[in-house]
């Protein structure tokens, strides 16, 4: 596996994680890839995917709001807009 393929996905943004998530997800579908590099795209594709849920997830704890229970109290609660 090459340094590409295994290092670096943690530095990403997830707008440049989704970026060549969607680069990688193109080339395997055009189905011309070598059967390593295949495999080698499909695990990148595999930790920039991960690192997209985690970035989202990461998101939303963000999003959520705390709502005031009573004296002292508090809790989260998903973000309503309206």
């Amino acid at each position: 596996m090459t340094e590409k393929t295994t290092n670096g996905v943690d530095e990403l943004s997830f707008e440049q994680a989704m970026q060549e998530l969607e680069i990688l997800v193109r080339r395997l579908e055009e189905g011309r890839l070598p059967l390593e590099e295949a495999i080698q795209a499909y695990e990148r594709g595999t930790l920039l995917k991960n690192h997209c849920e985690t970035k989202l997830q990461a998101a939303k704890l963000r999003v959520d709001q705390v709502v005031l229970t009573g004296p002292g109290g508090a809790s989260l609660a998903p973000f309503d807009a309206e």
